[in-house]
Formats: C-alpha cells, structure tokens, sequence
C-alpha cells in the first residue's frame, strides 16, 4: 500500500489532458498497489504566494534563529513539505506552457525547497538531496511534440524536473508524454499513444 500526492498544474480543469493523464497513472499506481491512498492537490486553485523577499529570508534562517513571526510566514511552506515527506509516490500533471511548467508548480517548488530540511551541502560542498525514497511519475502535455526532432531543443519541463528534483534527491524519475496534441495527423492518437505508454515501476 502507498500514499500518493497527485499534483495538478493545468489551467483546463476537466479538459486538461495532463490532467487526464495523471489519472490514468495514479489508476494504474492503485492496481499495482492496491488499498493505496491518494491525494489530490490542485496547484491553480490554491494559487500558492510567489516568494516575497521577506518569506525567502524565513525560509533561509536556521531554526534557532526563527521568530514566531518567521514561524507564522513559514506555515504553508512547512505544510508543502510535511506533504511532501508523507509520499510514497508522487504524480506531478505538468502541461508545457510556453515552453515551460506552470508558475503554480514552480511556486510549489520554491516552497518546498528548503535548506537543511529537502537539501543540503556535504563536507565536500557538493549539494546532498535529502527528499529520498520517493518515486516520480510527471504527466506531461502538450500541443507540439518536444520528445524528439526540432521541439526537443525547447523543453524545459522534463529536464527541469529531473534536474531540480533531483537535486532535492528525488532521482527516481519517469516522464510520460501526452505530445502532439495540437499537431494534425499525431493529435487523433496522441492521448490513446501517452495511456499506453505508462508503466508503474
């Protein structure tokens, strides 16, 4: 049994296709896993707080330093990552939107990045992920197709993801792709093409 955190970033709501995408994981998740919970986190809807130069400060000070003012701001922030923590595995719907994630997920990211807590610097300085055990499954969408040919060089949505999330040591890392969904000819199948291409580890 596992605890999954389905995260959602699509401005489309029920028509979303990153969306649908997720589902269709976090279903096939539970058939593998079965009794397996699931929590669903609408991104958008939350409309999570840019970073403003007074929560980064919080968010940087050591816990010995911390006001109960800084406690006060950090309250989201440190909901994120108790959030985070609790998964099992996470599904993250991320629609390429111009060429690129969604600010409500990279908001995500900046709150729960988090020094000495999701991160940290070894003796030898080198950065040390400390969000380990976690398994990654990113639902990705888009109208063009950025897998391969010409659009590949502008996907910064799964080399992001696998960088960043990486780096706070989630490395376990699967992308499926709903592409081509504008593109005629690959749109007609596109969906169909991205279902059948899921595996659950």
């Amino acid at each position: 049994m596992k605890h999954i955190l389905h995260l959602k970033s699509s401005l489309q709501g029920a028509a979303s296709y990153s969306i649908k995408l997720g589902h269709t994981i976090v279903e096939k998740i539970q058939d593998k896993y079965p009794g397996s919970t699931v929590e669903e986190v609408d991104l958008v809807e939350m409309d999570i707080p840019h970073l403003s130069p007074n929560t980064l400060r919080t968010l940087f000070t050591p816990a010995e330093y911390i006001t109960e003012e800084d406690k006060k701001s950090n309250i989201l922030s440190d909901d994120l990552v108790k959030q985070l923590f609790a998964a099992d595995i996470i599904v993250i719907g991320a629609p390429l939107i111009n060429f690129t994630i969604h600010s409500s997920l990279k908001t995500w990211i900046d709150h729960v990045t988090r020094p000495r807590i999701t991160f940290g610097y070894g003796e030898d300085g080198r950065p040390v992920g400390m969000v380990n055990g976690k398994k990654i499954y990113v639902a990705m969408s888009s109208g063009g197709v950025y897998s391969e040919g010409p659009g590949k060089a502008n996907d910064f949505v799964a080399p992001y993801l696998t960088a960043f999330l990486g780096f706070l040591g989630m490395t376990d890392l699967t992308v499926f792709r709903a592409e081509g969904l504008k593109v005629p000819g690959v749109k007609e199948n596109a969906m169909e093409k991205a279902i059948e291409s899921i595996e659950i580890d």
